[in-house]
């Protein structure tokens, strides 16, 4: 008689890394437990949506039959999801210095385009998580909430874990999500803090919360395309930076709250202890007479959380029969929203291995050797991004041509892991193979690697106190991007003052046949392969339709699983 508490796959946690992965496995056919120490709903954080994670998550969808997991990549799904989630238009930064006001100049708006998908969003993870874990228990998986492990055994033939009630459950294999404090990470010794990046928070969610351009300058005075509050808004400063994301921030919302959260390096601004969270943050803010003023009012709806450090990465993430997912692999820092693209870029290569140790029965450390490899990349050029970015904060003019790093780099990976999609054609196998080259940023594109290096080596060299060395390492950085054919005007602007990205990108050079997105060379084949202008033209457009909210209405017609809508399409097909 089988063992009613044995499974293929245990997962430590049911966030929104956990449930994906629960849902994927449980789909495909493999018997799934997840244990939580929690209950949903919950308050978590990494709440901004970017465009990396959001093609993420619908190859996610479509690679591994499982709709659900595309509906918080755009606000196209609103209808589905709800209006609890705020829109993000645009990921905007204003530089402050203590004791002044703000430069309309030392800003920068880079505006996230609507078509083809939608806008992005913030996502309130409470329900986010919580709906995800819900997909999950609807195909299959097992989750048990108010479920702490007390320890886990692995053994040549299986694993154990041990339940702080002392039940025991088997698994051919673990999955190990639970963030920082990670049973088997610190269980092996794995954990390090050999971060370069250096910074601790202080957080919480508020309500009343104007948007910057009610207490700042205004929008027009800006010269920005949106107004700050629709979007995700970065106060940077030397040594740190404070988010600002709004879920109240469309007619439609119906949820007042606002996420807020301040990062500081520690070396600079060492932690605080006589004073409680929110009075170390009211405390600090008071430096900045317009972020002041655009928090004076604010209240915040639960206590501030306060962490002395954020960094942490692993030695290792897989071993025999077991490995680390999401942020219990790592973490570097909420800057650029990244954590939540490693995560499911994590997931996809992670389902297919343990999809093909279900059928060889090689749960070995060397058959999953590549999830190890993959994941260490993207959280090391996670590190040495928001390092440099810290760093060029100190002068305004290092972050004006640092930031474009960010910007075209991430420009690159989208538009790769859109091609990905497209040239896979519903082969994992081929997606798989051609999101090796990948490493968080840049699309996999050695010339980009290239550049950004130099660029990071000269950052690490410069003195921000020192004008003349900033100057010149200004104009070597400006020279270097001057070598790089493939960058779009509109971001190439930004190197000399511009503070925006325009809302409407699309420019004729793109078209160039020597350099732009079709161009001939390298460029050409990395990112496009072999496909004809019109074969693109045509997959976009197809593209366009599947996800615009028409599109969406009739996938929930005839794809969605979830078992209520099941139960209810087969009594009523116009459902």
């Amino acid at each position: 008689m089988p063992n009613p508490r044995k499974y293929d796959v245990a997962i430590i946690g049911s966030g929104i890394g956990g449930s994906t992965l629960a849902s994927i496995l449980a789909r495909q056919g493999l018997s799934v437990i997840v244990f939580e120490g929690g209950q949903h709903p919950r308050f978590t954080i990494g709440e901004s949506m970017i465009l990396e994670t959001s093609e993420a998550m619908r190859a996610l969808a479509e690679f591994y039959d499982v709709p659900e997991l595309a509906y918080y990549s755009s606000e196209n799904y609103y209808p589905v999801i709800g209006t609890q989630h705020g829109v993000k238009r645009h990921f905007s930064f204003v530089h402050h210095s203590a004791g002044e006001h703000v430069n309309v100049e030392k800003s920068l708006q880079a505006v996230i385009p609507r078509l083809p998908y939608g806008h992005e969003i913030h996502i309130n993870r409470q329900d986010s998580d919580y709906f995800l874990t819900s997909v999950a228990t609807s195909y299959g998986a097992t989750v048990l909430q108010n479920t702490f492990i007390k320890d886990i055994n692995v053994n040549l033939d299986g694993v154990e874990i041990i339940t702080a009630k002392d039940v025991v459950y088997q698994a051919e294999y673990v999955i190990d999500a639970g963030g920082m404090k990670s049973i088997l990470a610190q269980k092996q010794n794995w954990r390090h803090r050999d971060c370069i990046t250096h910074s601790r928070t202080l957080f919480t969610h508020m309500i009343d919360v104007p948007c910057f351009n009610e207490v700042g300058p205004s929008r027009e005075q800006f010269h920005h395309p949106y107004r700050l509050s629709e979007g995700t808004l970065h106060h940077i400063f030397k040594g740190g930076w404070l988010w600002v994301i709004p879920f109240n921030n469309h007619p439609a919302s119906t949820n007042p709250l606002c996420s807020v959260g301040l990062q500081l390096d520690p070396r600079l601004y060492p932690q605080r202890d006589d004073l409680t969270p929110e009075q170390e943050f009211r405390d600090f803010i008071q430096r900045f007479p317009d972020l002041a003023a655009q928090l004076e009012h604010a209240k915040p709806v639960r206590d501030f959380m306060r962490i002395d450090r954020l960094q942490y990465s692993a030695h290792h993430i897989v071993a025999d029969r077991y490995a680390l997912l999401a942020h219990a692999a790592g973490f570097i820092d909420p800057l650029y929203s990244k954590g939540l693209y490693v995560t499911h870029a994590s997931i996809f290569l992670m389902a297919d291995l343990l999809l093909k140790a279900k059928e060889t029965g090689d749960y070995s450390a060397s058959a999953f050797a590549s999830l190890e490899t993959m994941t260490l990349n993207y959280i090391n050029m996670h590190d040495r991004l928001v390092a440099s970015s810290f760093k060029s904060w100190h002068n305004y003019k290092l972050w004006q041509v640092y930031s474009v790093v960010w910007l075209q780099g991430a420009y690159l990976e989208y538009l790769r892991l859109v091609m990905n999609r497209f040239r896979a054609a519903g082969d994992r196998a081929k997606y798989l193979d051609l999101m090796k080259p990948h490493k968080l940023a840049g699309g996999g594109f050695d010339k980009f690697f290239e550049i950004q290096e130099q660029i990071d080596v000269l950052m690490d060299a410069v003195d921000p106190d020192d004008e003349a060395d900033v100057d010149r390492t200004v104009a070597e950085i400006r020279r270097l991007f001057d070598g790089f054919p493939w960058m779009p005007t509109t971001i190439r602007a930004l190197l000399y003052g511009k503070n925006h990205l325009p809302d409407n990108k699309l420019r004729l050079n793109l078209l160039d046949r020597r350099v732009g997105f079709m161009g001939s060379g390298e460029y050409r084949k990395h990112f496009f392969g072999d496909a004809s202008m019109l074969r693109l033209l045509w997959l976009a457009a197809k593209d366009e339709w599947k996800y615009s909210v028409g599109g969406i209405k009739r996938q929930r017609k005839t794809k969605a699983r979830l078992a209520w809508h099941q139960r209810w399409t087969q009594k009523s097909p116009d459902f």
